[in-house]
C-alpha cells in the first residue's frame, strides 16, 4: 500500500477495457493521484500531444495501455493504421518518458508478437523465432517494438522501462462492437441476437424450461478447432499494479491463466451459460488467425507473484451477466 502514497501515475488507455480496473486497482492501493487522459484532448500518435499529457500529468509512473485493437476482421482491414498507431503511440510515450525522467514505464505488448507456430506453452525466449501470425502482425510487430525500445533505452540510458505480454482478455466492461471485438465478446453477442436480444436470453437463463421460440442459427468464422487462452481482466489488472510495484528487469513477462481451450469448446460453454440451442455453421473459409495460445507463465509468479485466480466458467458468468444488463456495449 506504501508504495503508491505519494506516487503520480499516468495511465493512458485509462477509461478503456483494461485501464478502467487498473485504476481502481491503484486507487484501492492508496493512490490518489492517478492521471487518465482522454483520447479527444490528448491524442498519442501527435507527439505534441504525448508531450502535453506528461506536462499535464507530471508523472512517476506511467503505465501505458492506450492502444487500436480489434479482432481479425478488424486487424485484416486496418494492417496500416494497426501499425502506425501502436508504433507511434508506444514510441513517443517512452522517449518523452525518457526525456521526462520518470521512474519507471510499465508496457503493455501482446501475444500477437508471438510467432505464428510457437510451441505451447509459449515462453518469452521464443518471442524472436519466427513471424507472427499474418492476419495481427502489423499490429503484434508494431507491440513488439516497444520492448525493443524499453531494453535499448535501459542499456543506454538507465531508463526503468519494463515490458508485459498479456493474453487475451474478457470480462465485464469488454467491447462488444461486432466490428471490432475479439472472439469471447463476439461469440456472446452473436449468441443473444441469434436468441432473440437481451431480453429473450435473460428469460432463456432464468426460466431454462418455458417454451420459447426457435434461436436462429449461427455462423462462425473458422473450423472451431484453434485454441486460445484467456484471462480474466481484473486478474490481468492486479498482475500489471504487481508488476509496477516489484518488477525491474529488461526481460520480457507472460500475463496469462496457464489454460487453453479450443474454439469450438468455448462456444459450447457459452451456449451452455446462455442456453442457447441453436444450430452452429463453421465457415472454414475464414480464417482460424494462430492455431494454438497458452503461455508459459511461470517468469510472472516468480518474478512478482503473480497467479491467476478467477475460474474460467465463473469468469464467463460474469461477462454474460454484464453484457445482459448493460445497454452501452461499446468500450471507448
Amino acid at each position: 500500500m506504501g508504495f503508491w502514497k505519494n506516487k503520480r501515475v499516468l495511465v493512458t488507455g485509462g477509461s478503456g477495457f483494461l485501464g478502467s480496473f487498473v485504476v481502481q486497482k491503484l486507487k484501492d492501493r492508496g493512490c490518489v493521484s492517478v492521471f487518465v487522459p482522454r483520447s479527444s484532448d490528448h491524442n498519442l500518435v501527435d507527439m505534441d500531444a504525448v508531450k502535453r499529457v506528461y506536462k499535464d500529468a507530471t508523472p512517476d509512473i506511467v503505465i501505458h495501455l492506450a492502444g487500436r485493437v480489434g479482432g481479425i476482421e478488424a486487424n485484416r482491414a486496418n494492417p496500416g493504421r494497426f501499425f502506425f498507431d501502436n508504433l507511434m503511440m508506444g514510441v513517443q510515450m517512452i522517449e518523452v518518458g525518457r526525456q521526462a525522467g520518470i521512474e519507471k514505464f510499465v508496457a503493455i505488448g501482446t501475444i500477437c508478437a508471438y510467432p505464428k507456430f510457437t510451441p505451447v506453452p509459449f515462453k518469452e525466449e521464443d518471442l524472436w523465432n519466427g513471424y507472427p501470425e499474418e492476419t495481427n502482425a502489423s499490429y503484434g510487430l508494431a507491440k513488439k517494438m516497444l520492448l525493443v525500445q524499453t531494453q535499448s533505452y535501459r542499456q543506454q540510458y538507465g531508463f526503468n522501462g519494463i515490458y508485459l505480454l498479456p493474453v487475451n482478455l474478457y470480462g465485464p466492461r469488454d467491447n462488444f462492437d461486432p466490428e471490432s471485438s475479439h472472439v469471447i465478446p463476439a461469440l456472446i453477442k452473436k449468441v443473444v441476437d441469434a436468441m432473440g436480444g437481451k431480453e429473450a436470453a435473460i428469460q432463456r437463463i432464468h426460466y431454462p424450461n418455458k417454451p420459447t421460440r426457435p434461436d436462429q442459427p449461427l455462423v462462425v468464422w473458422g473450423t472451431g478447432r484453434a485454441t486460445r487462452e484467456f484471462l480474466y481482466v481484473e486478474d490481468c489488472a492486479e498482475a500489471i499494479v504487481l508488476a509496477a510495484e516489484k518488477y525491474d528487469k529488461p526481460d520480457p513477462v507472460n500475463i496469462g491463466a496457464g489454460f487453453e481451450i479450443s474454439i469450438k469448446d468455448l462456444f459450447e460453454l457459452i451456449a451452455k451459460l446462455t442456453g442457447f440451442k441453436g444450430e452452429i455453421m463453421w465457415d472454414a473459409n475464414k480464417p482460424d488467425g494462430q492455431p494454438r495460445r497458452m503461455l508459459d507463465t511461470s517468469r510472472a509468479e516468480r518474478e512478482f507473484g503473480f497467479r491467476a485466480r478467477t475460474n474460467f466458467e465463473e469468469g464467463l458468468k460474469r461477462t454474460i451477466v454484464w453484457y445482459l444488463a448493460n445497454p452501452s456495449t461499446h468500450t471507448q
